[in-house]
């Protein structure tokens, strides 16, 4: 008999979220049924977006997120024993499903890596680099030689939206809060320019990076920062809402500092939010053309990995402090 551990959504988070808030609990599973297969979470994505997502699901769920599983048994064809699977089974060791749940992403057979690591169909070969794909090349629609800023810049997506846009011509000035952070940036991904925002005047550094103005904005972070930025775009920029992480912990509350609505009106601004399903369709293209650029070593990652089950909610609160460099992950 297979048990498995899950991590349930006790409480819901009330700003910070505290360790009481989940609740670990091990149960053992049945045997599956035809069409099921049985899956083992080999490594578990924490993402920004489970903080405020989680505002909507029922306590007493399973928390939500993605992971590589390994298929130990299987009655679906469609799913055979030993392949890996990416799937939003959640904060679990081992998930039961048929792959067709209502209201789910359905669950998909990793494409073939090479020598690169699993763990990448979390992060420049998953959702992330499918948002950051898609949410700057579709929304932004950068031009060679255009300036554009990315914010979050050192994390799982704005790290990679910053090499694209390198790759596509632009001159890239990235936002982030530590100068280890920025030396990755400049030094080993390409970034043109890097603006320490818990160090510097943001306003200021922006000004001397980008004289001419900016011409799009891929936004991870909201607040005062975008505030900031959209201040200097130029006429008919394209700005990208991506996330808002600097208000997640306390986004029942926040507000913004700065009406926006005069530089949009003014400068002629496009700016669109968006989520990754709405590429849904087209998941594979994104991941297909980033495994060519990190073959061809023009789209770089980092991976920060935490060791252990147990260790979830260590690694969720430390990435919302914005401890991780590139892609936080957990090996199971």
């Amino acid at each position: 008999m297979v048990k498995a551990k899950s991590y349930l959504y006790q409480y819901k988070f009330k700003g910070f979220p505290k360790r009481s808030d989940l609740l670990i609990v091990e149960d053992e599973l049945p045997e599956i049924k035809d069409g099921e297969f049985l899956a083992e979470a080999v490594y578990l994505s924490v993402d920004p977006y489970m903080r405020p997502y989680a505002n909507n699901l029922p306590t007493g769920s399973t928390m939500i997120g993605s992971q590589i599983a390994k298929i130990t048994d299987s009655k679906n064809p469609n799913y055979p024993v030993g392949k890996y699977v990416c799937g939003n089974f959640g904060w679990t060791t081992h998930t039961i499903t048929t792959g067709n749940e209502k209201n789910k992403a359905k669950p998909y057979i990793l494409p073939d890596f090479g020598d690169l690591p699993l763990s990448l169909g979390l992060g420049v070969l998953g959702m992330p680099g499918s948002t950051a794909y898609f949410g700057f090349l579709e929304i932004c629609k950068p031009k060679e030689g255009e300036t554009v800023v990315v914010s979050g810049a050192a994390g799982a997506v704005g790290s990679l939206v910053g090499q694209i846009a390198k790759i596509k011509g632009c001159t890239v000035i990235g936002i982030a809060g530590s100068d280890d952070k920025g030396k990755w940036l400049k030094e080993e991904l390409g970034f043109d320019h890097f603006i320490n925002y818990k160090t510097e005047d943001v306003e200021k550094a922006l000004k001397a990076a980008a004289p001419n103005g900016v011409d799009c904005y891929f936004d991870n972070v909201g607040g005062d920062i975008s505030s900031t930025v959209i201040y200097q775009m130029n006429q008919f920029g394209r700005i990208s809402v991506c996330g808002a992480i600097s208000s997640y912990n306390n986004i029942e509350t926040a507000r913004l500092e700065r009406p926006l609505q005069m530089p949009i009106i003014s400068k002629q601004l496009r700016m669109e939010g968006f989520v990754n399903s709405r590429w849904i369709d087209r998941y594979l293209e994104g991941i297909q053309q980033n495994l060519q650029w990190v073959k061809e070593g023009k789209l770089k990652y980092r991976e920060t990995i935490t060791e252990g089950f147990e260790n979830m909610f260590d690694a969720f609160t430390s990435m919302l402090r914005g401890k991780n460099t590139g892609k936080a992950i957990v090996k199971v």
